[in-house]
């Protein structure tokens, strides 16, 4: 029973599609591919404009725990006014995706989704991980087990532990979670420039998460504060466009100190 409730907490599929990529109105293509242990999993992909200076990199997004990828149309909007690619996929279990979620089915659904992006010619280095939520313990694992240019969560707590505590102050939450998402400990591990984006006014997952995983992650790093509720990250969407164009900044210019073209 403790399993089931900790599961049901964790995850909220929804697998009824409310809108499709074409409402975006620009190109995208509707994806299909395989995690390693034979899951089929859907996606879409949306190309940045050629002439996008910042045409070559794409933002391989991990979605939050509710919804899937037809509930994220602003977000993927607002990363393409970026001039990024957007590669958005549902985990399985979500969507249109087969299977049943599971912190180490997640885990392989984003390897799957990165190897995708690496095969239609993106290099390891010019794909970003990009964690929403949830979906942050999702991307800096990913971030351990691929090379990826950088990481971004956005509204992403420290590990289930910390915010189930919270959320549930009765129960012994630390000593019998079995699902981590344990990103804090894995920020220390990476090497590669990180933006946290965050609310104060964010009424699920406190901006002291943020502050925790900021002061875990390497430089270089930025905390960007936004404003809007857990859900509405993009109340102000320049405020969002302005901490994603600070990230662009600093990876080249990371790139540039360690002496790598590009």
């Amino acid at each position: 029973m403790l399993r089931w409730f900790e599961h049901h907490q964790v995850y909220h599929p929804a697998r009824d599609m409310i809108a499709t990529g074409a409402e975006l109105g620009r190109p995208f293509d509707n994806v299909w591919f395989k995690a390693r242990d034979g899951i089929n999993l859907n996606a879409w992909f949306f190309p940045a404009e050629i002439k996008q200076p910042v045409a070559r990199f794409a933002a391989l997004v991990c979605h939050g725990n509710a919804g899937n990828i037809s509930t994220r149309l602003e977000l993927s909007a607002a990363l393409l006014e970026t001039g990024l690619n957007v590669f958005l996929f549902d985990y399985r279990g979500y969507g249109r995706s087969q299977g049943r979620p599971s912190e180490e089915g997640t885990y392989l659904d984003a390897e799957a989704a990165y190897d995708w992006l690496v095969d239609r010619g993106f290099a390891g280095r010019d794909i970003f991980a990009f964690g929403e939520s949830l979906g942050g313990g999702i991307a800096s694992e990913l971030a351990l087990r691929k090379p990826v240019g950088g990481l971004i969560l956005e509204s992403a707590f420290s590990c289930t532990a910390d915010l189930g505590s919270e959320l549930f102050p009765w129960l012994p939450v630390r000593r019998i979670a079995k699902i981590k998402y344990d990103t804090c400990s894995k920020l220390p591990g990476l090497k590669i420039p990180v933006l946290v984006i965050h609310s104060r006014g964010d009424e699920m997952i406190g901006f002291h998460h943020a502050e925790k995983n900021f002061a875990a992650a390497n430089e270089p790093k930025i905390l960007c504060q936004v404003v809007g509720s857990h859900n509405e990250p993009l109340t102000d969407r320049r405020k969002f466009q302005e901490g994603m164009e600070a990230f662009l900044r600093l990876v080249a210019k990371a790139r540039v100190a360690v002496g790598t073209p590009g």
